[in-house]
């Protein structure tokens, strides 16, 4: 990194931190430190939603999943403005009127203490295990493409982001995510319009995603009903739907971005807004991939993205076998430009469909992607627990190989503003599901001073373990899916309960509480018999939940009547 770059990264870091830090100090009591005293307007509310699930792995991950697969991953988010209407005019107008500090607090007031501690300790599980993740994936890519020291990025994230959470709590959340926010997207389409001047003069951005067409990058919809693909038009519109239902709905972490709005109908604003904006960025950042891919047709790309596995195949007894397969993936790279400069010839005089040069394009990447994939076999068979996926290596390869000095320090301010804005709102849902769901049910009765104290210290003491956590990152296998399978196994029964209490008053707290933990230890049961994909979790928990607490008050009735 060029020293322009160093002080890009270092002045906008160190501006959100103090900026937060300064003007968000001197919380007097618990609905100002954790609700922002309900002063928080609609569009504050709105960055602060979409800037807490847009964590690091959203713009190191997204433009590699395009590289590699398309466009197809936005139908994930189809069910998301659904998703948002209904949370916005069924469980935010509940919330406000109840006037709750999480959103397990109203559980207690809907059925019991039992079914209000389940769920908090179940998101505390889930979450706490989350928010160590947004601290460490992004450590680990930037450590193995920088050469950074790995614990050293862990603890910097940590504590740059506990510094403002622990001072000001929501407030300090929302005002600073408004900063990230403001220097992702500068960042994201900077780097987009880059990109764009990088391609061959003669090509234009609707040529370009012709190109990408013709490689098969640009096949957006998905009607099929093959169990087998994941992202599908009607996975999106189904799994995806409860998915979000159960993360914007249930999940503190997002709760608390909308619980500090200035009125229910703000709060709703925010929530729409998010609604009418997510999809349209996911797919704008996926076409960033999709350019990144046009980009490469024309320029080498290397073998394999992530240096760390090619530096340890290189070391080993299979150093000469990967560098047969580098050299005929010179000869590819060779070819996809010439082929493609023909394809883009022909695009100039509106030749838009040539079958013969389409499949000679398709025949080149078939064999790219079974060098890729013999490349892997080689890496895994040096050390079997090597993460031979790349996706997350490919944008920041990029970037660190083809930017200009001062855009590279920009990228890196918008890859730890975004693991900085997912991190602080999980510290602080997970502090204030803690002081106000566990620590004050089982306390004597404190003063208000007390609590934002008790709330500043879970904030401090959440940090330490989420660094602790990605610290010890590297004990675990596949991290990243881990930590997605935990929260599809915890959030359908959460989802369940919620959604039994806004709808069927029927059921009391003894049923739902049998109920859900008896959907809980299930759903544990159809994950380890790998019966579907855990990206169906969500639905079967949501289900299961209410079926078996319906089933169970008709039996409790039955029973008190006999």
């Amino acid at each position: 990194m060029e020293s322009l770059d160093w002080i890009v990264l270092g002045s906008t870091l160190l501006f959100i931190v103090i900026y937060g830090a300064i003007k968000t100090k001197g919380s007097q009591n618990v609905k100002d430190y954790l609700l922002d005293n309900n002063e928080t307007p609609w569009f504050t509310v709105g960055i602060s939603v979409m800037a807490t699930q847009a964590s690091a792995i959203t713009f190191l991950s997204t433009p590699g999943q395009a590289y590699h697969d398309g466009m197809g991953f936005v139908q994930f988010y189809f069910g998301l403005p659904l998703a948002m209407i209904v949370i916005a005019y069924t469980f935010i107008p509940i919330y406000h009127k109840l006037k709750v500090y999480t959103a397990y607090e109203y559980l207690e007031q809907r059925f019991d203490v039992k079914t209000r501690s389940l769920a908090a300790i179940l998101f505390l599980i889930q979450r706490g295990l989350g928010t160590g993740l947004t601290i460490y994936a992004p450590s680990i890519i930037l450590s193995a493409l920088l050469g950074w020291n790995l614990t050293m990025l862990n603890i910097i994230i940590g504590l740059l982001v506990i510094v403002y959470t622990v001072t000001g709590g929501t407030k300090a959340v929302n005002v600073t995510q408004k900063q990230q926010m403001f220097v992702i997207m500068s960042g994201m389409f900077i780097t987009f319009f880059v990109i764009l001047s990088y391609l061959p003069n003669d090509l234009d951005l609707g040529n370009a995603l012709h190109v990408a067409g013709a490689n098969g990058k640009m096949d957006i919809l998905d009607f099929s009903y093959n169990p087998e693909t994941r992202y599908t038009f009607w996975s999106g519109i189904t799994g995806g739907f409860f998915l979000m239902l159960s993360y914007f709905g249930t999940d503190q972490s997002q709760v608390g971005r909308y619980l500090s709005g200035k009125s229910v109908k703000e709060s709703q604003m925010g929530l729409i807004m998010n609604g009418i904006l997510k999809v349209p960025m996911q797919f704008f950042i996926l076409l960033t991939g999709v350019l990144v891919f046009v980009f490469f047709q024309f320029n080498d790309t290397p073998l394999h993205f992530n240096p760390t596995n090619v530096e340890l195949v290189k070391a080993s007894n299979k150093k000469a076998a990967y560098e047969n397969l580098e050299e005929k993936l010179e000869k590819i790279n060779v070819d996809k430009k010439v082929v493609n400069q023909i394809y883009v010839n022909q695009l100039q005089h509106n030749d838009y469909d040539n079958p013969t040069l389409r499949k000679q394009m398709v025949a080149l990447s078939t064999k790219e992607k079974e060098l890729r994939e013999e490349a892997k076999n080689l890496i895994s068979s040096v050390n079997s627990g090597a993460e031979t996926n790349d996706k997350d290596y490919v944008f920041l390869y990029f970037i660190l190989n083809y930017l200009p000095k001062g855009l590279l320090g920009l990228l890196l301010a918008v890859i730890f503003s975004a693991a900085m804005s997912s991190s602080a709102s999980g510290l602080n849902s997970l502090a204030a599901t803690t002081a106000i769901d566990i620590y004050k049910r089982n306390v004597a009765e404190k003063s208000d001073k007390h609590y934002v104290y008790a709330t500043q210290f879970f904030t401090l003491f959440w940090g330490l373990v989420a660094i602790g956590f990605a610290c010890i990152g590297t004990l675990f296998e596949n991290l990243i899916q881990l930590v997605n399978i935990i929260g599809s196994i915890f959030y359908g029964t959460v989802l369940g309960i919620f959604l039994v209490g806004f709808y069927i008053k029927y059921v009391k707290g003894k049923a739902i509480f049998i109920g859900a933990s008896i959907s809980q230890l299930i759903i544990f049961y159809i994950y380890y018999v790998d019966v579907v994909s855990f990206l169906w979790l969500n639905f079967i928990g949501a289900l299961l939940t209410i079926l078996l607490s319906l089933g169970f008050q008709f039996f409790l009735n039955k029973k008190s009547n006999a």
